[in-house]
């Protein structure tokens, strides 16, 4: 098995992107954007997840190096390991947000193309 330093960038990234893919990940990376430290009971209040769920999703922002913890006492706190993964959450909301815009644009052209004649098959 290749170790990370081995492995081709574009691997690595993919890596990257399948940690983020789960809606629960984004939607705590978006509560950690604020660049604030937030602690555990804030993160479950904001997403409505249960803890065991809260803790497996934390586990795989941990592990692909997108957050950060320290406890404190009793209570655990997290943040982002990076400033740019702010800015990552960012330039996806912006992209998004042209492609629906886009989206729209090309409904919006389906009302004026002339209607389909209905066959005697389906009189």
């Amino acid at each position: 098995m290749l170790g990370l330093t081995e492995r081709p960038l574009y691997e690595i990234k993919a890596n990257l992107f399948k940690g983020l893919a789960h809606p629960y990940r984004i939607r705590v990376l978006e509560i950690l954007a604020g660049g604030e430290e937030v602690p555990v009971a804030t993160l479950l209040a904001e997403t409505g997840l249960e803890a065991s769920h809260l803790s497996q999703h934390l586990s795989v922002l941990r592990r692909h190096r997108l957050v950060a913890s320290e406890r404190r006492a009793s209570t655990v706190y997290y943040r982002l390991a990076f400033p740019e993964v702010a800015d990552l959450l960012r330039v996806a909301r912006a992209l998004l947000t042209d492609i629906l815009e886009s989206s729209r644009g090309q409904l919006a052209t389906v009302d004026e193309l002339p209607a389909i004649a209905v066959g005697p098959e389906h009189r």
